[in-house]
């Protein structure tokens, strides 16, 4: 009947198990990772663009001045400028820009309420450790690396880029540089 029919079509579908379908990314070697969002990985990258380069910058302010008010005002200088420089550029890295705001918030609400100026330099450490672990961890998890080697990785490059700062901000303003 199917030959004398020219608009007859017949479709065949296939039985399959339902657990064949399931998708269980612990188990699939072949899964492609990098088919996940871009803009998640923009903000993981943001926040921990924010985080270093803001507590940085309050390690660097904090090398000269003991202010809890210069340190913390820095902070909410560099997140701000940070924020707008990003999301200048286009739309999409408005995910990065707010991101790289949640990461700034870390060292700000580490040295916002302590006084003591070398405790408030101990915390702010810890804090951007604790949060740079956690980046590295959320990094390696999406990638596909192993977080051991991200978390240090992320850690070591964040404690860099503090020390770094920290130092040749010292070194400046012992130089005779007035602030």
């Amino acid at each position: 009947m199917a030959a004398q029919n020219p608009n007859h079509v017949q479709i065949v579908i296939p039985e399959h198990n339902a657990q064949q379908n399931q998708c269980n990314f612990l188990e699939d070697k072949d899964f492609d990772y990098s088919q996940r969002a871009q803009w998640l990985r923009a903000a993981v990258l943001g926040a921990n663009d924010g985080l270093v380069s803001i507590a940085s910058l309050m390690m660097g302010v904090g090398a000269v001045k003991e202010d809890v008010k210069a340190m913390v005002l820095t902070g909410f200088a560099g997140l701000f400028a940070g924020a707008c420089s990003m999301a200048i550029g286009e739309f999409a890295a408005m995910a990065s820009a707010l991101a790289f705001s949640l990461g700034a918030v870390v060292p700000l609400l580490a040295a916002a309420f302590i006084e003591n100026y070398k405790v408030r330099l101990g915390v702010v450490v810890a804090a951007v450790t604790l949060a740079l672990v956690a980046f590295g961890g959320i990094g390696a998890v999406m990638g596909g690396t192993p977080v051991a080697r991200s978390c240090s990785r992320v850690v070591v490059g964040g404690w860099m880029a503090m020390a770094i700062t920290f130092g040749l901000t010292k070194l400046l303003g012992s130089s005779g540089l007035e602030m």
